[in-house]
C-alpha cells in the first residue's frame, strides 16, 4: 500500500483579506511580532496595511525590511538579532519569496540557535519555531505554504536549501489585492515560476494523487490567466486566478518537491542576484525536453492543461508539444529566453553544473542525470 503525507498551513484567501492578520496573530497567541519585508514593500504601502492591522489588535511589533532578492546569510543574522533583542514571539513575513524566505529562516534560528548554514538539507530543525504567518505580494513562489526555505550562503555563492514540516507557516494569506502593485515584468517572472512549480511537481518522483490535483490546476490557471495579468495591472479576474494558481502550485511543490529547473537555477541564483523567475523561463524549456522520456503521458498531460486541443496525435507528439506552448508563452509574456541576455558568464558553468548536481531539489527529477548532462543543458540555454 502506498502512504502519502500531505501538509499544508491554514490558507485564508480573498480580497482585502491582508487586514486579518492582526486577529490572526492573537489567534496564534501572539503579542509582539517580528514583521520581515523588503523596502519595495514598504514603499508601495503594503506593510503599513501590516502595520495598521497590528496595532488595531493591540499588539507590539518590530519591522525589518532589509531583505534584497535572493536573501542572504547576514540578512537572516539580523532579522534573528532584532527578534531576540526586542524579545518577539511571533513573525509575520510579507513581500515575494525572498522576504517569506527569510522570514521562515529568521523564525528558525529564533528558537533553534546556530547559524542558518547548520540547517541545510533536509529534516535537520528539532525544535518547534514561534507562530508564523506569511502573506504573499507576488503570484508567486508559494513560500507562503511550502516547507522550503532557500537563503543565499554569501562566502561559497551558493543557495541552501532547507527543507522541513517545521517550516510550513500556522496561517499564509493571500490577497489578490496586493499584486496590483507589481510592474508586468515581476507579473510574468513570477508567473512563469508558479508554471515551473506546478509542471516540476507534476513531474516529480514524490508527486501523489493529492498533489497532482493542484499542480494540474496551477498548470491550467497559468495558461488562461498570466497573458492578461501581465497585460493589465487593473485585471481582477486574472490577478485572482494567478494568485490561487500560485496558492495551488505552492502546496503542490510543497509535498512533492521539485526538480532539475529548481536546482540549476538556484546554482544561478547563488552567484547572481537575478530574479528566480528569470532563469527559471529560460531553463524550463530545456529541462523539459530532456525530462519528457521519463514520463510521456504526464507530459502529454501538460500539453492539453496548456490550451492544446488535437486529440488526434500521438502520446509522445503531444508530450513534445507541451515544450513549444511553454515556449509560446515565455514568449508572449517577455520574459528572458537565454542566460546571455541576463548576463550569465559561460566559463562558469562547470561549477554551477557541480552545484546543481547537489540541490536537494534534484533528487525527485524524473530522470537521471549527471554533471555532464546539466552542464550540456546549460550550455544550450546559454
Amino acid at each position: 500500500m502506498n502512504i502519502h503525507k500531505f501538509v499544508m498551513p491554514e490558507i485564508i484567501f480573498g480580497n482585502g483579506s491582508i487586514s486579518e492578520v492582526g486577529n490572526c496573530c492573537l489567534r496564534l497567541g501572539a503579542s509582539n511580532v517580528l514583521i520581515v519585508s523588503d523596502r519595495g514593500i514598504s514603499e508601495v504601502g503594503w506593510l503599513d496595511v501590516v502595520i495598521d492591522s497590528c496595532v488595531k489588535a493591540g499588539l507590539k511589533y518590530e519591522t525589518f525590511i532589509d531583505i534584497t532578492i535572493n536573501p542572504k546569510d547576514t540578512e537572516v543574522d539580523k532579522g534573528r538579532n532584532i527578534y531576540l533583542k526586542y524579545g518577539c514571539d511571533s513573525v509575520i513575513g510579507i513581500g515575494g519569496g525572498s522576504a517569506i524566505d527569510a522570514a521562515k529562516a529568521i523564525a528558525l534560528l529564533a528558537t533553534n540557535g546556530g547559524v542558518i548554514h547548520d540547517y541545510e538539507g533536509v529534516d535537520k530543525i528539532k525544535h518547534p519555531l514561534p507562530p508564523q504567518i506569511m502573506i504573499p505580494t507576488t503570484a508567486g513562489s508559494g513560500s507562503e505554504v511550502s516547507q522550503f526555505s532557500i537563503i543565499l550562503n554569501t562566502e561559497k555563492q551558493k543557495k541552501m536549501t532547507i527543507i522541513s514540516k517545521s517550516l510550513i507557516p500556522d496561517i499564509a494569506i493571500i490577497d489578490p489585492e496586493t499584486l496590483v502593485t507589481k510592474s508586468s515584468h515581476l507579473t510574468a517572472s513570477t508567473g512563469i515560476d508558479v508554471l515551473t512549480h506546478g509542471i516540476e511537481s507534476y513531474i516529480s518522483l514524490a508527486a501523489t494523487p493529492l498533489t497532482d490535483v493542484h499542480a494540474k490546476n496551477s498548470i491550467s490557471l497559468v495558461a488562461k490567466y498570466l497573458r492578461p495579468s501581465v497585460a493589465s495591472k487593473l485585471n481582477k479576474e486574472a490577478k485572482t486566478n494567478m494568485a490561487m494558481a500560485s496558492l495551488q502550485a505552492g502546496i503542490a511543490f510543497s509535498n512533492a518537491i521539485l526538480g532539475a529547473v529548481h536546482a540549476m537555477s538556484h546554482a544561478v541564483g547563488g552567484r547572481y542576484p537575478i530574479l528566480h523567475g528569470d532563469v527559471n523561463s529560460i531553463l524550463l524549456p530545456h529541462v523539459m525536453e530532456f525530462n519528457y522520456l521519463a514520463n510521456p503521458q504526464k507530459f502529454a498531460d501538460i500539453a492539453y492543461l496548456l490550451g492544446l486541443n488535437d486529440c488526434d496525435i500521438s502520446k509522445m507528439e503531444a508530450a513534445k508539444k507541451a515544450i513549444d506552448l511553454v515556449k509560446e508563452l515565455i514568449q508572449d509574456v517577455g520574459a528572458p529566453q537565454r542566460l546571455s541576455e541576463i548576463h550569465v558568464k559561460k566559463e562558469e558553468i562547470p561549477q554551477m553544473s557541480l552545484t546543481a548536481l547537489n540541490d536537494a531539489c534534484m533528487i525527485t527529477n524524473p530522470r537521471d542525470v549527471t554533471v555532464e548532462i546539466i552542464e550540456e543543458l546549460f550550455r544550450k540555454a546559454w
